[in-house]
């Protein structure tokens, strides 16, 4: 300390300065080691720093001596646990146990402070009693963070065991109290310094996922109270370490901040190709650790939240009983607990290759998170997906994506364990990839994930949403191939869809959306709307007014999530001017996204509508395939058959693609109610309508009378399918009103609440101009939900409407319905009673709070 008793800080550039005063024990012998050993051919990693803590240990013990009973020099905090980097802090404790006397500690703090100070090396110093530092600890978190790495140096080595036995225990005594605290530092912190992962200039330590959160992990670790998963953890702290080396090398200054105009003297220093390899592996660290926490700190709040309820429980069971473990099911194989999305006893990943698909998709819809054991038990047995793959895995994959905000958590999951590079191998070259352009908030992978979570809120503007959010993770797969990574990109996601099990069709529409994902937004704010030519080039372009539609839409998601400044009022404006002009030269072409004519009935469908109209009841046929043969309302065998398709489908014994569930018919004499009805008992027994079919038959010459023809895909939501019995016997009830539906709907709803993380866009309802010159088109988009046909259809028969015929499709979590409805006199709707129908519809399919 200097004459007025202040801390003496000096500091000099250049580690080669030598001190020569002879009350310092060789001060040039140390520097001139640590010279050599910081500018030898040895790169930064573990046993540089390791050999420089060693030769400081030996500097500073010689300093301290051996002629002060009673005390001890201890290193803490980064020091203490031999990470020592050419310019770290020295963090030092002089313990003492109050024997000496206070002139003679003072001399010894001089003997050990100004040598280091002559050096210029930055020192951290203390003097303290145990019993002092341990109300300082108890005090200050962060100097009992420090002292959990504590680590003998010199003197008595009694008294520093005994310090570092004391602090332990008093950590884990105050885990309970201590570890929030630690958390909302974290939090605060990663608040200030943002995420380390997409940074361009980012804070190796204090930024989220730096050193600082690896230190913490530790300290999570030593409570005893939770851990950290170890697998990767050692590394990724290795190598943010070795780039601080590096960078404090490059520099000769004690900085953190990975600076761009430094970035590629530090790739140089750690022999690396370039800066953007030196920041993927940063951000590949800095993803780690991130992970490592979320997963820490989720378990910390379990296990805090659970000592909570102990002593409550406890009282209400009575001594030696626990509480029974509540296992809530969200899909076949996946159910949640204690707040996680965990597999099923019964659930066989090894046999099962969509199931982690499944199980992503149902964290991601119901808001929570995927639990480690659960993606890494998935990791390690789940099989290959085939090629192409089947229907099911193709539409849980828009599910995940359609989820919007919680799909990024669930999709880290996946990735931390190596799922997402096994769905899409081509990922692997856009994972943690650096964009160097101040624009861009993310990485390249992160974007893609982003702009879909902004596509999931665009879904109700277009009529193919699973197309939309399968462009928008692939638009950008491009990058990190040579050349245009539009061009690029066409070339895989033309690939990339055909083996998700795209038709032909649909991979076209994808390859062009991600073509000419820029084409838009650059032609509307660099060319002449008005001229002619400017719109014919964009509509040759893009090709249909279907395609064009999601386009607009994948511009909108892709400017969101690049970044504030790259989506404005005025630039959607320009966007939408020049849709608005490409959309009327195409209003002559062919939309690629029409309702087909419906085709001529098959044996088996007039067979059904013969029979219930010569029974006057519904009758039904629950077949596996299409193509194979159904039996009547009666049979078990349907239902056993349909049962085995299923199973089938998730070992996935057949190549190609299965059909998503299994084919429902059912005929029904032509009757008020009948669409809600059969909704609303599909509903009751948890099966999941894939598409749906309704019309009405006619057959000249047979029985006399209309039939309605109702031919649906199902799937059970989970739990087995029901018999084809059961189906027909609850139909019957609920047409001649004797079955109360909403009532049975509300009471499972309340016994078995249906967790709903997703904020979903609002529904939307429109009447399609033009649809039809027979009846009125009322279209429906919104978020799928159990019953929602079934609200749909009550909410038309209250309208006072018929349907005559129906095509409904869920795709992802998203339903795009059309109802072709008319009034009681069979003719089309008058514009303003359409309009009104469309708005009472809309506002029946809202939330209750909304």
């Amino acid at each position: 300390m200097d004459e007025s008793g202040n801390r003496r800080v000096t500091r000099v550039n250049d580690v080669r300065t030598e001190a020569t005063d002879d009350d310092n024990p060789e001060p040039g012998g140390y520097a001139a080691a640590r010279l050599r050993l910081l500018q030898g051919e040895a790169r930064p990693g573990p046993s540089r720093r390791s050999a420089l803590a060693e030769l400081t240990d030996d500097w500073l013990a010689g300093l301290f001596g051996k002629d002060v009973p009673g005390a001890s020099l201890v290193a803490v905090g980064g020091y203490g646990r031999g990470e020592l980097s050419p310019r770290s802090d020295l963090d030092l404790l002089l313990l003492h146990d109050g024997s000496a006397g206070a002139d003679e500690i003072a001399a010894l703090a001089d003997r050990v402070w100004y040598p280091v100070w002559d050096l210029g090396l930055a020192l951290d110093h203390s003097v303290r009693t145990p019993s002092q530092a341990r109300k300082t600890a108890g005090d200050d978190l962060k100097v009992q963070l420090g002292l959990l790495d504590a680590r003998h140096i010199a003197g008595d080595l009694g008294l520093t065991a005994g310090l570092r036995t004391a602090v332990l225990a008093d950590w884990r005594n105050q885990a309970p109290k201590r570890l929030p605290e630690l958390r909302e530092l974290c939090e605060e912190r990663a608040e200030r310094q943002g995420e380390l992962q997409f940074l361009l200039e980012p804070d190796l330590k204090e930024a989220r996922g730096g050193l600082r959160d690896a230190t913490a992990l530790r300290a999570v670790a030593a409570s005893w109270l939770a851990d950290a998963p170890r697998e990767g953890l050692a590394d990724a702290r290795r190598r943010l370490l070795d780039v601080r080396d590096a960078l404090h090398l490059a520099t000769g200054r004690a900085t953190d901040r990975l600076a761009l105009q430094e970035q590629d003297q530090v790739a140089a220093e750690l022999g690396l190709l370039d800066a953007d390899t030196l920041l993927r592996q940063v951000y590949e660290a800095a993803r780690t650790v991130s992970y490592a926490s979320d997963v820490t700190w989720r378990e910390v709040g379990r296990v805090l939240k659970s000592r909570a309820a102990r002593p409550k429980l406890r009282s209400l069971l009575g001594a030696g009983r626990q509480a029974p473990v509540e296992r809530s099911p969200l899909a076949e194989g996946v159910v949640e607990m204690d707040g996680e999305v965990v597999l099923a006893r019964a659930a066989k990943p090894e046999k099962d290759p969509v199931l982690p698909l499944r199980a992503a998709a149902a964290a991601a819809q119901a808001g929570l998170p995927l639990s480690l054991h659960a993606v890494r038990r998935m990791a390690a047995a789940a099989r290959p997906l085939p090629t192409p793959w089947p229907a099911e895995a193709r539409e849980q994959l828009v599910t995940l994506l359609g989820a919007g905000r919680p799909t990024v958590e669930v999709w880290e999951a996946l990735e931390a364990e190596g799922l997402v590079t096994r769905f899409l191998p081509d990922w692997e070259r856009v994972r943690c990839r650096p964009q160097r352009n101040a624009v861009h908030t993310w990485t390249v992978d992160r974007h893609l994930v982003e702009t879909a979570v902004r596509a999931a809120g665009l879904t109700r503007h277009v009529h193919r949403p699973d197309l939309l959010l399968v462009a928008a993770l692939l638009h950008d797969i491009g990058k990190g191939w040579p050349g245009d990574h539009s061009v690029a990109g066409e070339i895989i996601a033309r690939d990339v869809a055909s083996r998700i099990g795209f038709d032909r069709a649909d991979v076209t529409v994808i390859a062009t959306l991600v073509r000419h994902h820029l084409l838009l937004v650059e032609t509307a704010t660099r060319r002449d709307l008005d001229d002619p030519a400017t719109v014919r080039a964009v509509a040759d372009a893009v090709g249909s007014a279907g395609t064009l539609e999601l386009l607009h839409a994948l511009t909108e998601a892709d400017a969101l999530a690049t970044g504030p400044a790259a989506w404005s009022s005025w630039r959607g404006s320009l966007v939408a001017d020049l849709v608005q002009r490409v959309g009327a030269a195409l209003s002559g072409d062919t939309d690629d996204l029409g309702t087909p004519d419906a085709a001529e009935p098959t044996a088996e469908q007039e067979r059904l509508a013969v029979e219930a109209l010569r029974t006057g009841g519904p009758v039904l046929s629950l077949r596996a395939r299409p193509e194979s043969a159904g039996v009547g309302a009666d049979g078990e065998e349907g239902a056993q058959a349909a049962q085995a398709a299923q199973g089938a489908q998730g070992a996935h014994g057949a190549a190609g693609p299965e059909p998503l569930g299994v084919e429902l018919l059912i005929a029904v004499p032509d009757q008020p109610g009948v669409l809600p009805a059969v909704a609303g008992v599909l509903a009751m027994h948890r099966l999941t309508v894939r598409t749906a079919e309704l019309r009405a038959l006619e057959l000249p010459g047979a029985v006399e009378g209309t039939a309605l023809l109702l031919d649906w895909r199902v799937a059970a939501e989970y739990g087995s399918l029901p018999q084809a019995a059961r189906l027909r016997a609850d139909l019957v009830r609920a047409l001649d009103g004797s079955l109360d539906i909403a009532a049975r709907l509300a009471e499972r709803d309340a016994a078995y609440p249906r967790r709903r993380g997703v904020v979903a866009p609002p529904p939307r309802v429109t009447v399609a101009a033009a649809g039809s010159r027979l009846a009125t088109v009322i279209e429906v988009r919104a978020h799928d939900a159990p019953g929602l046909l079934h609200r749909i259809g009550r909410a038309l028969d209250e309208a006072g409407v018929r349907v005559r015929s129906a095509h409904a499709s869920t795709l992802g979590a998203d339903a795009v319905d059309a109802f072709y409805v008319t009034g009681e006199d069979g003719k089309p709707l008058p514009h303003e009673a359409a309009a009104s129908v469309a708005r009472s519809l809309e506002q029946a399919l809202k939330p209750a709070s909304a």
